[in-house]
């Protein structure tokens, strides 16, 4: 190449790259209809060329900064009072940018999984969204939502914008999120902005920084001990190919080639696993084909005859062989195995069940409630609940392949969802995720606190944190048993030791085919009533259900009291019967528990316990709720034993 063209060239890319940077920007969190906090400094930053003059002309003041040698900056503007709308203008050596139809107001952020990013129209829908949308004229409420993203180091910044809420951006907002923001907004007449930054499925250590998580136990990193991540790009490339050997091993099950649905199969080098249960409580965090094989005996009569098979639910697809003969195969988690068996197949004396699951992220295995596996003929029922055989035939950890989650590793939210607007200031927080936490609840101890401290480390000061504690989900208890979703709604109440903390229950609103209930409303509402009354110090507001205080055993009975009744307690039953209570003796065995009011008191007893040492009130995946103060909100989970903790976290 001729040297004055090379010169030419290099000339003029060096003057392109200089120019990437000769303009001032802004963080994505500013833009026009934003909502800033009020009666705190407020902080503008970006970047620009290093030791560029910024300008800040903002509500009649005019702040100077410089650029560092990295090109960034950071200033801070005095406090003002709610108002608006408000123009900024930002300016540089070469433009300047201006923000037009600013207030200045309280700021939100919601966070969280996916009931709270759930829509108020979209991917779900709340009841009757399409009033709401039409209703939506809320010109003072203001929504940025984060764009999703992960990654390994800090991020400086995140993409998004600020929408004024009408009946043409509402249907996008987080539901949650809109309707306690209605609330505040009627109730306050100011402006209310909501950051908005979830993401449906994610568990909470994706959302703790990684200075604070890499404080915690030993125990807390052992999930992640096999993935090591410095460069985030060149990780995903080699996962790629990973995943393509991974992908073909999985469309080339051995499990099928040799046949392991037959009952003359070789299981003997198979290992033993009790079912139901999630299969991460044995195999670790591990996606892929695992097959399990179960033997139920039957006696003389049911040979030949029609019958069913009940697997309750299974994640995330499964099939299903008796004997060597396919019976079904269903697709999807939330779905029910019910399958009818056809006649001929069953056989006096031992028959084979074998069933093939195939888990593509996140949980995996035969899980639910114990009632649910059984083997129906016309002579009985029998239970396939117990311990299984089982053999992985192809895993993604037998590949390294990681399936790129936010759950793959710690930190990857809180780095690229809550790190760019730390210095963003806001009036406080919303919360609602634990489902994806469900089967680690005694960890959830550690982890929730450890989280909301970690954030208000981050912005330096002591946020409120109000959270939404589990709904109701999945089926009902036949006879009271063990929870792991009472057990994170417990590891969520005793979060409530830290300051400035509350909680929403909504045991009574939740859906049991549904883990997203669409009666987002009442969520919203309930989470608006703590802000009002522990934030904006509405002190009229009741905004809890009542809670436990005390219980005195007298003979047989047990004598509860709660905090938080209002002006009384409320059955919702016209005959005056509580549900949801069991009792036990020191035998650790519960049985359900009749109930009735006594003044302010639940007496609570039960004719097969003579002698009651313990007492629960909605210990149960989807608890009967019926129990309430006079304002309508629910009465609070409890037991009053320490006895389980549940294995997985032991």
């Amino acid at each position: 190449m001729n040297t004055n063209i090379k010169i030419v060239l290099i000339c003029c890319l060096s003057l392109f790259f200089a120019n990437l940077h000769a303009t001032v920007k802004l963080s994505h969190i500013f833009s026009d209809n934003m909502v800033l906090q009020r009666d705190k400094p407020i902080k503008v930053w970006g970047w620009a060329d290093r030791n560029e003059t910024i300008e800040v002309f903002f509500f009649g003041e005019v702040k100077k900064t410089k650029a560092d040698r990295y090109g960034k900056w950071t200033l801070s503007l005095a406090e003002v009072a709610y108002g608006g709308p408000y123009e900024m203008i930002v300016k540089g050596k070469n433009n300047s940018i201006s923000l037009k139809n600013i207030l200045i107001g309280d700021v939100w952020l919601c966070s969280g999984q996916s009931n709270m990013e759930m829509p108020v129209h979209g991917w779900g829908s709340v009841y009757n969204y399409q009033e709401e949308i039409d209703n939506a004229d809320y010109p003072l409420i203001r929504v940025f939502n984060v764009v999703k993203g992960m990654n390994v180091q800090p991020q400086e910044d995140s993409n998004g914008f600020w929408t004024v809420c009408s009946s043409q951006s509402v249907a996008n907002y987080s539901a949650v999120a809109y309707f306690f923001a209605r609330k505040l907004n009627k109730e306050l007449n100011i402006p209310i902005g909501i950051i908005n930054s979830s993401w449906g499925g994610t568990e909470i250590e994706s959302w703790i920084s990684t200075d604070t998580y890499n404080e915690l136990p030993d125990r807390f990193s052992e999930k992640y001990k096999n993935i090591k991540i410095t460069d985030f790009e060149q990780f995903v490339r080699e996962n790629e190919t990973n995943k393509n050997l991974y992908l073909a091993a999985m469309n080339n099950d051995p499990g099928i080639n040799e046949e392991w649905f037959k009952p003359s199969a070789n299981i003997s080098l198979w290992s033993k696993m009790q079912i139901p249960q999630m299969w991460e409580n044995v195999l670790g965090d591990v996606d892929g084909i695992v097959w399990f094989r179960y033997n139920v005996t039957l006696p003389e009569g049911d040979e030949g005859r029609n019958a069913t098979i009940q697997l309750g639910t299974i994640d995330d697809d499964d099939i299903v062989w008796i004997n060597g003969v396919k019976i079904g195969e269903t697709h999807g988690y939330a779905v029910n195995r019910l399958y009818d068996i056809p006649s001929g197949v069953l056989r006096s004396g031992e028959n084979v069940i074998t069933v093939r699951v195939t888990d593509n992220s996140a949980g995996g295995g035969i899980y639910g409630n114990p009632d649910n596996l059984y083997l129906k003929t016309a002579k009985g029922k029998y239970s396939l609940s117990g311990e299984w055989s089982y053999n992985p035939s192809v895993t993604n950890t037998a590949f390294n392949y990681v399936n790129v989650s936010p759950n793959m590793h710690f930190s990857l939210l809180y780095n690229a969802m809550i790190n760019p607007i730390i210095q963003f200031s806001l009036k406080g927080i919303i919360w609602y995720q634990g489902e994806s936490n469900s089967s680690q609840a005694y960890n959830y101890r550690t982890l929730f606190p450890a989280m909301i401290n970690d954030w208000r480390k981050k912005w330096g000061y002591e946020l409120p944190f109000y959270w939404v504690q589990l709904a109701n989900y999945m089926n009902k208890d036949k006879i009271p048993q063990e929870s792991e979703w009472a057990e994170l709604r417990e590891a969520q109440a005793l979060t409530l030791s830290l300051p400035q903390t509350a909680q929403a229950v909504i045991t009574d609103i939740g859906e049991e085919n549904d883990i997203h209930p669409r009666n987002k409303q009442d969520v919203g509402l309930r989470l608006a009533l703590i802000a009002l009354k522990k934030t904006y110090g509405m002190d009229s507001i009741v905004c809890s259900g009542p809670t436990f205080k005390s219980m005195n055993i007298i003979g047989s009975k047990a004598y509860i009291e709660y905090n938080n009744v209002g002006q009384g307690l409320l059955v919702n039953n016209k005959y005056g019967y509580i549900e949801g209570f069991a009792i036990a003796g020191a035998d650790k065995k519960f049985e359900w528990a009749k109930a009735y009011l006594d003044g302010d008191k639940v007496i609570v007893f039960s004719s097969n316990v003579s002698k009651p040492v313990a007492v629960r009130y909605s210990w149960s995946d989807n608890p009967d709720v019926n129990l309430f103060n006079t304002r309508g909100l629910p009465a609070a989970p409890f037991r009053t034993d320490d006895w389980s903790v549940h294995k997985a976290d032991r």
